[in-house]
């Protein structure tokens, strides 16, 4: 009670918005949440080109060979942690949605799931919601994207002489990818491939910050609501999505995860040595729209030849759809605005 009572609380208004994003970006570079130099947070891997097929070195993308080529397979593991407190149950819809939505961006349809909780104690009461909580999000989640779920219950594990510990929850998504001949492989990764090929954000903009890194590592606010998020819309997206990359589309797809879209933006660019310029949009808040970490949202690059009749396909889709901007040899600037080269991120770390 006394944690919702705080996120009731909550109110983006009393949020100051930033007078210079340079400082925003600069002091959000150094969390290792999203540092590309992180080891286990690596934005600089080659990853799976579709055009040259499959090569070495594809694991990395979470795209694995199996008897000897013929088959393929996805998998992706996801976390977390103290925000699952606040809807259980939503927590967990989230959680499966940015799994699933970063294996459609590879071109791989989500089949199964399991999941480990983690710090319940399942005697007591609040243990016993979040734990319910957890289960039905899970299964409301398989429901929508048609996954199985692995032993058909949650796994979970408590260590009290640990002492006070965040809930934690697992989940770990399996897939499959379509793999008629080796060469004929349609998968996918956030790169973008060309300068001038143009950028597009599919999905909703919001007025959003809850649960961001930007809200908790530059304002340090903790306490904050889950993120807008729209299960059955999620699931429509990725629809949407899979026959993007099906029909040859787009040229790189990622989603918007952690650190907002601007971090997104710059694993597309570190993959190639690319950046971007970009045009935000007037109707929300400049760091909600650059940093704020909502549902339902994926990047994708469209070469110039086939703008025309990718922006059909997306009318006819019924998903909403916004013009970012182009792909840059390497500068990145946002609303005419110069913050640097993209080759000159990580040096600065």
């Amino acid at each position: 009670m006394e944690q919702e009572q705080k996120n009731n609380q909550f109110d983006i208004s009393q949020i100051p918005e930033p007078d210079d994003l340079s400082v925003v970006i600069d002091q959000l570079m150094v969390n290792p949440n999203l540092s590309p130099l992180n080891y286990f947070n690596d934005f600089t891997d080659a990853g799976l080109d579709s055009k040259k097929g499959v090569s070495g070195g594809i694991e990395e993308t979470g795209i694995f060979e199996l008897e000897g080529g013929t088959k393929m397979m996805s998998m992706t593991t996801h976390a977390m942690h103290h925000h699952i407190i606040n809807d259980p149950q939503m927590a967990a819809e989230i959680l499966v949605s940015r799994a699933a939505r970063k294996m459609v961006c590879q071109g791989a349809k989500p089949v199964a799931i399991t999941a480990m909780l983690y710090h319940i104690n399942f005697s007591d009461p609040n243990g016993q919601f979040i734990a319910s909580g957890i289960k039905q999000g899970l299964e409301n989640a398989a429901n929508v994207y048609g996954l199985k779920i692995s032993d058909k219950k949650i796994r979970f594990d408590y260590f009290g002489q640990h002492g006070s510990q965040a809930p934690t929850v697992i989940i770990s998504l399996v897939g499959a990818v379509h793999c008629k001949e080796k060469t004929e492989v349609k998968t996918m990764n956030p790169g973008f491939k060309n300068k001038g090929n143009n950028i597009f954000l599919l999905g909703k903009v919001a007025d959003d910050l809850g649960t961001s890194d930007y809200l908790e590592f530059y304002h340090e606010i903790s306490d904050s609501p889950l993120p807008a998020f729209d299960l059955k819309f999620e699931a429509s997206l990725l629809e949407v999505v899979s026959q993007l990359i099906e029909n040859s589309l787009i040229e790189s797809a990622g989603p918007v995860a952690k650190g907002g879209l601007f971090f997104s933006l710059l694993r597309a660019g570190w993959l190639n040595g690319l950046g971007f310029d970009i045009t935000t949009a007037a109707e929300v808040r400049t760091d909600c729209f650059l940093f704020g970490e909502s549902m339902g949202r994926v990047v994708v690059g469209v070469d110039q030849d086939k703008e025309e009749e990718f922006i059909d396909f997306m009318y006819e889709s019924k998903i909403p759809f916004f013009t970012l901007g182009h792909v840059t040899k390497g500068e990145i600037r946002i609303d005419d605005e110069s913050y640097g080269f993209i080759d000159k991120m990580s040096e600065a770390l």
